[in-house]
Parts: C-alpha cells; structure tokens; sequence
C-alpha cells in the first residue's frame, strides 16, 4: 500500500526527533535489542492507531526490528507530526496521517490502515476497534489481537464484551499498574500543564483551576496544579474521588459553582458536554477552557459557537469566543487533547513504560493466541517492564527470602 504523507523532505527533522526520545527509552531499547534477535513478529502485520510523535514512532520502529510490517495512522488530527512521519515512511513503515487533516481524511486514514489486513493492531480511544468490527467484521477471523491504550478506549471495549460484541482478542493496557500509576498521573499531569503554558505563555501561580474529573488522570492534572502555585477546585460525579479529592487538599463542588471561580478549566472525564451552556454562562472574562480526556467532546464546543457573536484564532492553537456583555471565553487546541494538539504529549520517560507494556502485550498474544475477549496485562509484564526500568536507573530493591514468600502464602499464621 502505498503512504499518504505531507511531505518526504521533512524527514530529517523526523530522524533528529525520534533519535532525542530513544536516548531517553531504555526499556524500549531493551526490547529492541530482544526483538532483533527472536523476530517474535515475523511474517506478522501490525497496525498502529495512536498520536503519531516521536516516541510512537520509537515503538513502531521495535516493532519493526522484531520482524513485523508496520502501518500507522494517527488517532488525533492535530497531534500527527508530519517530520516524524516523513521519517518512518523512510524506514519502511507504511503511513497515512497529516497533521490537522479533516474528519473526512481522518477517517479515510484509518480505513485503509483497516485494509492492510493487519495481525496485530495497538488502538488508542477505540476508533479503530469500532471501524474494525462496523466495517470489517468479516475479516476479523483472522486477527490474532490487539491493545488499547487508553481509559475511555477500555471503558468502550468494556460495553463491546458486555453485549458478546468484541469478535478479538484484546489487552487492556490502560489498566496496567505501570500504566495507570504512572502514564496516567505523572504523564498526563507534566503534559497538559506544558501544553497550557506553551500555548497561553501565562503564569500558573495564583490561578484557580478547576479540574472536571479526578480519575488517574485528574488526579495528576490537579497535583501539578497545585505544585505550580493554583488554587485547586475539583468537581466530580463519584462521591468515593470526590472524598479522595478532599482528602488529598482540593477544594470539591458543581462545575456551576466552580464555574465563575475559575480561571482555567481542565476537563479530564472521557465523557461529552462536561463544560456546558450552564457553565459557560457563568465563567468570567477570559477563561480559559481545554480538554485532557480523549475525543474533542467534554467541551460543548457547538454550544460555545451557539452563544458567541463571533470567534477568532487569536494565537496558535488559541480560539477567543466574544460573548454578549463583552466577555471573552478561550478554548484551546480546539477541545482536542490539549497535551498532544498543542504540546509534545507525555514524556519520553513515561511512554517508555507504556510502550513496554504495548509491545510485550503484543509479544504475548502471538505466543498465547487468546480467544476473543477482553484480557488484562500479565502481571508478569507488568513487573517485568518495572524490573527494567529499575535496572536502567540503577537501583536495586530488596527481595522476600524464601520464608518470607511462604509466609505470604499460607492461610496459618503458624507456618
């Protein structure tokens, strides 16, 4: 099949990218190193639906290493890098991504990484998994499995095995602890607070933000907050977060009450219309509104359009809605995944657990072949994928004697 990319000369800035976060994923560089000499993929096709970055593209490329095929198409328009892309399609991946692409050439994109009859596949929200079974169910029989990334991907995943829908194989990486612990927190947390900053070019301190969900990902959205100086507000629908939100120091009420108190609002649920009309009327000048969970949906952005006179870009990735009474609402990277559209996404060091996580769950579904269904990571991997990480910091931790195991392990505190 043949790519679709922006341009091929962007390449070696893709190369100079890539090359920055492999010095900085040594887990990734552990497996590679494994996967070149075992070939775990050989013969095998693998599709890849994510954020098309630099530190996707690393993982593609062990993919690769171990023997697979290779094709990517991006899982957010804006976050596609073209350089990175222009860089795989030049070491034999196939692509079909563009940075900012429309809706229709998105979808295009992910059917024909659906007609490359893939093996394996890693999603990432479940767009693809849905094309796969709405429009390619007859081809499914063949699939040896897939992974999903993401929360709101698993909690459709979930409905899919509920109502005996899911016809493959799937991992649920998200729910990993060396994912969620990690990826979720700390990942998303430095991300979307880089992204603002980068975006707005505001101080932090001082502010109060309001983070719409304490899930892992609110939880790390606010910890970072609060390290930076704001003022935190939670809101919540679960009474047990909302209790851990108060308990770990936030101030916890309705998004209408936040509403005028904030200065920004960070939506991190993987639910739609979270910040409505009613929020909206009530937020002071120049609020600043974006998104941290996965589709362009938690911000009611028609709702927004409907009650402004106009709208205008007035800074990349910035867009002012002029409402009646002369206040100015700003929504940014257009509800997309501010972290991604408007910044680098996590850092190097956290995707390469993540990416670890991936690709031996991978590893696994061809050595396991599993029937379909939805499964979660080994604890195996998951501890592997810590081991080497330890390992690459240098430290060591203590181990249980063999006592101390058996003690574990018995129901008799005599033994």
């Amino acid at each position: 099949m043949k790519s679709i990319i922006r341009d091929i000369s962007l390449a070696p800035a893709g190369y100079d990218k890539i090359n920055w976060v492999k010095a900085h994923m040594p887990i990734l560089n552990t497996l590679e190193a494994r996967f070149k000499a075992h070939q775990p993929f050989a013969g095998k096709k693998v599709a890849i639906c994510l954020h098309l970055e630099a530190k996707t593209a690393y993982m593609a490329l062990v993919i690769q290493a171990g023997g697979a095929e290779v094709a990517v198409a991006g899982s957010n328009p804006l976050s596609t890098q073209d350089d990175v892309v222009a860089a795989l399609v030049e070491e034999g991946v196939t692509a079909f991504a563009t940075h900012d692409c429309s809706p229709e050439e998105y979808h295009d994109y992910i059917r024909r990484l659906a007609e490359f009859e893939p093996d394996l596949y890693i999603d990432d929200g479940g767009d693809f998994t849905q094309l796969l079974h709405d429009a390619y169910e007859g081809k499914l029989d063949h699939m040896i499995g897939g992974c999903e990334e993401t929360t709101t991907g698993i909690v459709r995943l979930q409905a899919m095995a509920r109502e005996s829908a899911l016809k493959v194989p799937m991992v649920a990486v998200n729910n990993a602890q060396m994912k969620h612990f990690f990826d979720n927190r700390y990942g998303t947390g430095e991300s979307v607070w880089n992204a603002i900053m980068r975006a707005t070019n505001l101080v932090v301190a001082g502010t109060t933000c309001v983070v719409i969900g304490y899930g892992w990902c609110g939880k790390g959205v606010a910890m970072r907050a609060k390290g930076l100086g704001a003022r935190v507000i939670v809101t919540e629908v679960d009474p047990i977060k909302a209790i851990e939100a108060m308990m770990d120091g936030f101030r916890v009420m309705p998004l209408v009450e936040a509403a005028p108190l904030g200065d920004v609002f960070v939506t991190v649920t993987g639910n739609r219309h979270v910040i409505d009309r009613d929020a909206f009327e009530q937020m002071k000048n120049q609020a600043i509104c974006c998104n941290a969970g996965h589709f362009d949906v938690e911000i009611n952005k028609d709702a927004l359009a409907d009650m402004a006179k106009d709208y205008r870009r007035v800074k990349p990735n910035i867009d002012a809605y002029s409402l009646a009474g002369g206040r100015k609402i700003y929504l940014l990277a257009e509800g997309r995944l501010v972290n991604l559209a408007a910044g680098d996404g996590h850092p190097a060091e956290i995707m390469d657990l993540t990416f670890g996580l991936q690709v031996l769950s991978l590893n696994s579904l061809v050595e396991n072949r599993p029937a379909p269904g939805l499964y979660p990571v080994s604890p195996a991997i998951d501890r592997e994928v810590a081991e080497i990480k330890l390992q690459a910091l240098g430290v060591d931790i203590d181990q249980l004697t063999e006592g101390q195991a058996a003690y574990l392990n018995s129901w008799s505190i005599n033994d």
